[in-house]
């Protein structure tokens, strides 16, 4: 695991020296660089060492340095690739390195070797022969990667405040089109990002950067895509059985480290597997599992998790967070984020890993559960909003909405008042429309107060309507479950997850992204995940004898925080001028938010983060106010 930055055209060693002490957070371990004056390449990396700690010393090259590899992330197939490679004559000077395999595997196969891959990772390979720079990133997008290229150079890192350390892209103007898209997201889709000219490689892509002509291709090796027509042989048992096989051994290659590794558990069906199959596949040694838990009641979930860690007798690590501590540490935490997101989870992500980092470096999640398997509300509102919009007349609708507004705003976790207004929105578009509008800050109407004139509805949401409507299949469920895996997963919940443990020095690690897993669930049928109003049925029965039925059927509680409540509390959100955005109608909804007119916490919280990742300088992070518990 690591941070990795580089370029190739006009610059010096200052700037790389630069670009890559940005990334110091993602890899304490080390550092290193590697120069070429020949095509004025100039590679960096920083290094979290977890794998040949001794052997895996990056930048990495081939014996006459034609290949020079830097890479951030984990490939866990790696010892199997090795043999392939030496089995073809190549040949290792490490012991068990992985980034070593990408040196070798690029010397046999070329950029194909991305195609092998099982693993987290971005990728810069600088091929001397053929004067080209290779940019790649793993399936789901795990692991960030930044580039931009103008007439002066092609510029790469993991994060945009290293990008930025370049004086090529250290001035690059606001994107107009990027903060629209933010706020009718919740998040920033890639390709974009808040600046001009500077995008996000995307994931499963390849990039190639041609230092002859200056000019960049690109390949798509991989996307997640529901298969309709390609279920596997047999049925509910027998997709059961293999679905608990393959997350099994995506957890055990997934414990591969030569650091202390632990898990992250909040006492829900996804993060109790990982702990439970952790714990037996190192049995009789005791894992490390670490709970985040909050004052709040409606937020808290430390019992369920101790209810599992009790059970697998795990190491298990507790820290009670309070709102004040939480609220106080936000700023600082999103100003070193880079990029706004409009996720107010982060927050205690960062918390728990923070706690995690202080015990192991290395930590399992959860992550991908719910995307692959069918597990977020919208799932059950499916079949309701289309009866819905059939039945139900247009002004009909608009006077629900007009009272389900006057509703009072409740700060717990997932109020009804919360859940009927953001339904309700969604429920006044179309159906492409539906997941990204009942995610978003703001909706279209609410967008043209902010950008001051009409917003294009296709626009917006281009991206979500191309993957609804060029999807395989019809189904609701489906369709659904591609726009959660394709945007949701890989532009929120996997840039939460990376920066909020990377900022603690912490590798995060996904076993539902394996990709053996993910192939093989995008071949089930839709009636499978979500069956008869019970989200993640598969997945359920296949852990049937593992973990609790209470476990397994405990009510979604979600990771979130008491945002709605911290908002009101604030006497000013101090808000700086954005270029593109207007003032005027912020201002409006603070005023309704703090004296409980209106919940306007997506709105707001958006805007705070925004505010907060556009400043260029930051401090170290301290909090305090939370209690801390450690249990055998």
């Amino acid at each position: 695991m690591c941070g990795i930055a580089g370029f190739a055209g006009i610059g010096s060693r200052d700037d790389i020296v630069a670009m890559t002490a940005a990334l110091a957070h993602r890899g304490p371990d080390g550092c290193g660089y590697a120069v070429d004056p020949t095509d004025a390449v100039y590679l960096g990396n920083r290094r979290l060492a977890i794998i040949d700690i001794a052997g895996g010393v990056q930048p990495m090259a081939n014996e006459d340095r034609s290949i020079v590899v830097v890479m951030n992330g984990e490939i866990y197939n790696h010892r199997a690739l090795r043999k392939e490679l030496e089995a073809v004559g190549q040949r290792f000077t490490s012991d068990h390195s992985d980034t070593e395999v990408l040196v070798r595997g690029y010397s046999a196969w070329g950029d194909r070797v991305i195609d092998r891959l099982d693993g987290m990772f971005a990728v810069a390979i600088y091929d001397k022969r053929r004067r080209r720079l290779v940019l790649a990133r793993d399936r789901f997008g795990e692991k960030p990667l930044f580039f931009m290229s103008s007439a002066d150079g092609f510029v790469f890192a993991s994060e945009l405040p290293s990008l930025r350390r370049h004086p090529v892209a250290a001035a690059k103007p606001i994107s107009a089109l990027a903060l629209r898209k933010f706020f009718a997201y919740s998040f920033m889709p890639a390709r974009l990002t808040p600046f001009m000219g500077i995008e996000k490689v995307l994931a499963g892509t390849v990039v190639t950067a041609d230092l002859v002509s200056r000019s960049l291709s690109e390949r798509r090796y991989w996307r997640f895509a529901i298969a309709p027509e390609a279920a596997p042989p047999g049925g509910p048992d027998d997709w059961a059985e293999e679905v608990a096989s393959l997350l099994k051994k995506a957890v055990q290659s997934r414990l591969e480290s030569d650091v202390p590794l632990g898990v992250f558990l909040s006492g829900g069906i996804d993060s109790s597997a990982m702990a439970t199959f952790a714990s037996e596949l190192i049995a009789p040694n005791p894992i490390d599992t670490f709970t985040i838990g909050f004052v709040e009641a409606s937020f808290d979930e430390t019992a369920c998790a101790q209810r599992v860690a009790t059970i697998i007798a795990s190491r298990h690590h507790v820290e009670v967070c309070h709102s004040d501590s939480m609220r106080e540490v936000a700023p600082e935490i999103l100003q070193r984020m880079g990029e706004p997101l409009g996720d107010p989870s982060l927050i205690p992500t960062f918390m728990l890993a923070r706690l995690a980092a202080s015990s192991v470096k290395v930590a399992l999640s959860g992550d991908g559960g719910d995307e692959l398997f069918a597990g977020y509300d919208p799932f059950k509102a499916l079949r309701r909003a289309e009866f819905y919009r059939t039945v139900v007349p247009r002004p009909l609708h608009r006077a629900l909405r007009l009272m389900a507004a006057r509703l009072r705003p409740s700060d717990r976790n997932m109020s009804l008042d919360f859940k009927l207004n953001r339904t309700l929105r969604g429920l006044s578009y179309r159906s492409p429309l539906w997941n990204p509008v009942w995610l978003a800050a703001l909706d279209p109407e609410e967008l043209a107060r902010v950008f001051e004139g009409n917003v294009s509805v296709e626009d917006l949401y281009s991206e979500a309507i191309e993957a609804w409507d060029n999807s395989a299949s019809s189904n609701l469920v489906d369709r659904t479950l591609e726009f959660f895996t394709t945007f949701y997963l890989t532009d929120d919940i996997l840039v939460k997850s990376d920066r909020a443990a990377m900022l603690n020095s912490l590798e995060v690690r996904a076993p539902f992204l394996a990709p053996s897993l993910a192939d093989y669930v995008s071949r089930l049928p839709a009636n499978v995940k979500y069956r008869g109003g019970t989200t993640k049925w598969i997945l359920k029965r296949a852990l049937q004898g593992l973990l609790p039925a209470d476990i397994i059927n405990r009510r979604k509680k979600g990771f979130g925080i008491p945002v709605a409540q911290w908002l009101r509390e604030m006497e000013t959100l101090n808000r700086p001028s954005i270029e593109h955005i207007n003032e005027a109608p912020f201002r409006t909804w603070e005023q309704q938010h703090q004296r409980r007119y209106r919940d306007h916490r997506g709105a707001l919280w958006c805007r705070f983060a925004l505010d907060h990742s556009l400043v260029a300088d930051h401090k170290p992070i301290t909090t305090g106010g939370s209690k801390r518990i450690s249990r055998a």
